[in-house]
């Protein structure tokens, strides 16, 4: 391995500081057969030879030049296709970028950005080796692998405090789960559970070196832990100045073209093994034991995800997987609930009196529009109104008392969850990675005034929730008319009624239109956040994760929330109905109720999301692959190079990782906000789920680029983003049982207003309908269907012979009044049950915590014994005269200290 002599130490920050000077110790090497010249490189750098920037000794650098070229050329020859190390064999590849020389788009002038950034890279003590375009496997492609050597690594390693192994954990493993052997299917191999020993860290430090486990410089630092640091330096390398101001950071050098990509390599194709035996494998192992959808019913490798891809990727996947195995007990209950509801349908009272020709035969109900509808008769929702009752029913309640117990569980058991992990991966203590609490290169460069946002994009998702509202009132008369009309309909009108096919029909265009918004908002709330140039890398991300999501929050429940709490609550009544912007009458619920209707949208939206956004994740990236691949001048990967097929796949981003939050979060709020409505909603949850892992696992190990890793403790913003809409989902429930269910107006009837002791739901129908005289109608707005003077609709009003002629009645109060009661009834009990879960489990274990003291206890005592055994061997190399300067100032700190207390 090459070392740096005189800049080794040296970090970036000072580097910068002396950017004037000329770099005198690392190496570039170029590998090419061509005898064509190298854009970017340094000036006098010819494609045949590699050149030492040394301005001194250049006999001797010539002569080593020929002697490594030569040894170049046959150590090509010889490299495997899928090796991950420089030429000679012994240097590790951390990171490659790439850049096409195109002189038609600012030619020159990238090529001096890359000129000036890549002598920079040199100068903080990196490693560079060019591979020729004529080498590369579309001909146009030129590619600089990085190397990091050891004093490099040692020295930044210092700067972002990481923590590595002083000494193998020897605290005894903690008792084993008595039933363990019973999940022993469910399990993974041991070797993959556990790649590495559990060790006491420490933070790094250069000058005690001798402290750390270290038995190979070449394998201490793990790839994940080079190709982070490699990062750190190359977003923050300087490449010039333009325009008066100083330029630096390779995210700015991808976005203008000057490199087209910068990532760090896949240790092997995912497929198979690599013939190298320094190569881990890993990312095979995964493959084959985690990214099949096969494997389905097995565990996650956290330990291996998390050695791969950092632990920032290894929390995500480790709450993903803890989210579902939670949703397995409400999807058990939900499922229970709707087959209770399955059970009890053929005999609920009211569908029985509406299918019954003699009761709901008999009832001639209003028309549903002001022009060209025809009275109905109410046994034609016969079919719709049995089916209503399995989600409106007496197990609505008790699910959704469930489903505000089982959210406060699964938040203060993954907090428990979460405690483990970071003592687990040696996270305890740590506030945040030094990356992300770094200045970030745009806020460093643009730090002259913070601007505020302007902009509010929610108009625009309210103007198309109204676009939608009035979609369904202009084509609700529509369908009404059609299905009165159409012969060919008449058979499917008893299931589709004109309520639900505008609820059908609206509830697929409203999802037509999220997916549309969805793109807009992503982009505006990007444009709003970079406008604001947050200091940090976490503040900009929890400044975007909080604009995406206030913004998919109004777009995907708007919807639901007008079905749930305004469709058919300001209706009117006949002769004197509410209109919107007085042209389009509001809509009516279904006599059965409201309820159906929503569930219809809920169960639309969200298996529409679910399958749109699997075929995005899945089928989307290798459809792209595959193009690309077959675009190339040849689609073997057996062909070409690791970092060529490496740079074949996409790139996984910065945000990567945040919409795969964002989706999970979008699909929670479903299942809490609206659960009363749907208590399938989690069954189809836990499914989208299982298969949610397999293909994010499937499309990060063989789809894209690997990521660069990155440390994080916890889920960050979305914890309180889970716990604010953990609280709002007890109240939205609480008001959909209330307003939207028919729960409350059946109970009130049969403790109130029934009058039959033997069958008290018996005559509820009737009771529910209100009576209008045809004759108030201002214009008669359909065709009779015989002799009738009255006609009935959905409310609680006197009848037309009334002194208080359609006032509502006290019946109408009575209900509004125990809905009311129920609201604040319900939602006390689920949050004093909340609050008391929440203060009984402890965020962190006992044991999780015990052995946390244990081992802080035995790390600081490795670390005095280290200082101790140090003093004493400096003791015994000084001179007595040296000794007793020593003793003097230690026992002049020791009185001095004593008389300051």
């Amino acid at each position: 391995m090459n070392r740096l002599a005189k800049r080794g130490s040296e970090t970036l920050i000072e580097m910068v500081a002396t950017d004037g000077e000329e770099s005198n110790g690392p190496l570039y090497e170029t590998n090419s057969t061509a005898g064509s010249e190298l854009p970017g490189s340094s000036e006098g750098l010819s494609s045949t030879e590699t050149t030492l920037l040394i301005s001194d000794h250049q006999g001797t650098a010539k002569r080593f030049n020929l002697f490594l070229r030569r040894r170049l050329m046959f150590d090509k020859r010889q490299q495997s296709k899928d090796s991950i190390f420089f030429c000679d064999g012994t240097r590790r590849i951390d990171y490659v970028l790439s850049y096409v020389d195109d002189p038609k788009q600012d030619g020159d002038k990238k090529a001096e950005r890359r000129k000036e950034f890549e002598n920079n890279l040199l100068k903080s003590g990196l490693e560079l080796e060019t591979e020729d375009k004529k080498d590369s496997e579309d001909g146009r492609t030129y590619f600089i692998k990085i190397h990091a050597p050891w004093e490099v690594l040692t020295t930044y390693a210092e700067v972002l405090n990481i923590k590595m192994p002083i000494r193998e954990n020897d605290i005894p493993a903690a008792m084993e789960n008595p039933f363990e052997c019973m999940f022993g299917l469910f399990r993974l191999p041991k070797e993959v559970m556990n790649p590495e020993p559990d060790y006491f860290t420490a933070p790094f430090s250069k000058q005690r070196q001798e402290l750390f486990f270290i038995e190979d410089e070449n394998t201490f630092f793990s790839p994940s832990v080079r190709n982070r640091i490699v990062y750190y330096i190359l977003s923050r390398c300087p490449y010039g100045t333009e325009e008066g101001k100083k330029k630096f950071g390779i995210k700015r050098l991808l976005s203008n073209g000057t490199y087209t990509a910068a990532y760090p390599l896949h240790d092997c194709q995912y497929w198979k093994k690599s013939k190298d035996q320094n190569c881990g494998n890993e990312r095979y192992t995964l493959y084959t034991q985690w990214a099949r959808f096969l494997r389905f019913y097995k565990e996650q490798p956290l330990d291996l995800i998390r050695r791969y891809y950092g632990e920032r990727i290894g929390i995500y996947f480790a709450w993903l997987g803890f989210y579902t195995e939670m949703l397995f007990f409400a999807a058990v209950v939900g499922l229970i609930c709707f087959i209770y509801g399955l059970i009890t349908m053929t005999g609920n009272m009211s569908s029985i009196e509406i299918c019954d020709e003699f009761i709901g035969g008999e009832i001639i109900m209003c028309p549903l529009c002001d022009k060209n509808c025809e009275y109905w008769k109410l046994n034609s929702t016969c079919e719709a109104s049995r089916y209503s009752h399995l989600f409106d029913n007496v197990a609505t309640l008790f699910f959704a008392i469930f489903m505000g117990i089982w959210v406060t569980l699964f938040l203060e058991l993954w907090k428990r969850r979460q405690a483990r992990l970071e003592y687990e991966w040696d996270l305890v203590d740590f506030e945040e990675e030094q990356q992300q609490l770094q200045l970030r290169p745009e806020y460093e460069a643009k730090c002259t005034q913070k601007k505020k946002n302007p902009v509010t994009q929610i108009s625009l998702i309210i103007a198309s929730m109204i676009a939608v509202i009035v979609y369904r009132l202009s084509v609700y008369a529509a369908f009404a008319s059609l299905m009165e009309d159409t012969e060919t309909l008449q058979p499917i009108s008893s299931l589709l009624t004109p309520q639900l096919a505008t609820s059908v029909t609206a509830s697929c265009l409203n999802f037509v239109i999220i997916m549309i918004l969805n793109f807009l908002y992503e982009k505006i709330a990007v444009w709003i956040t970079d406008m604001e140039i947050p200091r940090t890398h976490l503040e900009y991300e929890n400044r975007l994760t909080m604009k995406m999501f206030l913004f998919q929050f109004v777009n995907y429940y708007s919807s639901c929330f007008y079905v749930a709490f305004f469709k058919g609550k300001f209706v009117g009544y006949p002769g004197a109905y509410t209109y919107m912007f007085n042209k389009w009458r509001n809509e009516e619920c279904d006599p059965a109720g409201c309820l159906i209707e929503l569930t219809t949208q809920l169960t639309i939206i969200m298996a529409g999301k679910q399958i749109w956004g699997n075929i995005q994740e899945a089928i989307l990236p290798w459809v792209w692959n595959w193009w690309r691949r077959r675009r190339a001048r040849t689609n073997s990967e057996k062909l070409y190079s690791r970092w060529e097929q490496d740079h074949a796949l996409q790139c996984f981003g910065a945000l990567g990782l945040f919409y795969e939050y964002l989706e999970m979060v979008i699909q929670f709020g479903f299942i809490t906000l609206f659960v009363a409505s749907f208590p399938l909603a989690p069954l189809l949850a836990l499914m989208n789920n299982i298969l949610e892992i397999r293909v994010d696992s499937w499309k990060l190990t063989t789809q894209y680029r690997r990521p660069v890793a990155a440390k994080a403790h916890s889920i960050g913003v979305w914890q309180e983003i889970l716990n604010g809409m953990a609280v709002l989902s007890v109240v939205t429930n609480a008001f959909i049982v209330a307003f939207t269910s028919d729960m409350i107006p059946r109970l009130v009837y049969y403790y109130a207003y029934s009058t039959d002791q033997n069958s008290p739901m018996s005559g509820y129908i009737n009771n529910s309908l209100s009576v209008f005289l045809i004759s108030d109608f201002p214009k008669e707005p359909g065709a009779s269907l015989g002799a009738f003077t009255t006609c009935r609709y959905r409310d609680y009003r006197y009848p037309p012979d009334h002194e208080k002629k359609y006032l509502h009645t006290m019946q109408f109060w009575h209900i509004l009044a125990a809905k009311m009661a129920f609201i604040i009834i319900m939602e006390h009990i689920v949050f004093i049950v909340k609050f008391f879960v929440a203060w009984m489990i402890p965020d962190v274990p006992a044991e999780v915590r015990a052995r946390i003291k244990r081992e802080k206890f035995l790390t600081i005592q490795i670390l005095h014994e280290y200082e101790l055994n140090k003093l004493k061997e400096n003791l015994c190399n000084r001179t007595d005269y040296q000794v007793e300067k020593e003793v003097i100032a230690t026992e002049g700190k020791r009185e001095l200290a004593q008389v300051m207390g």
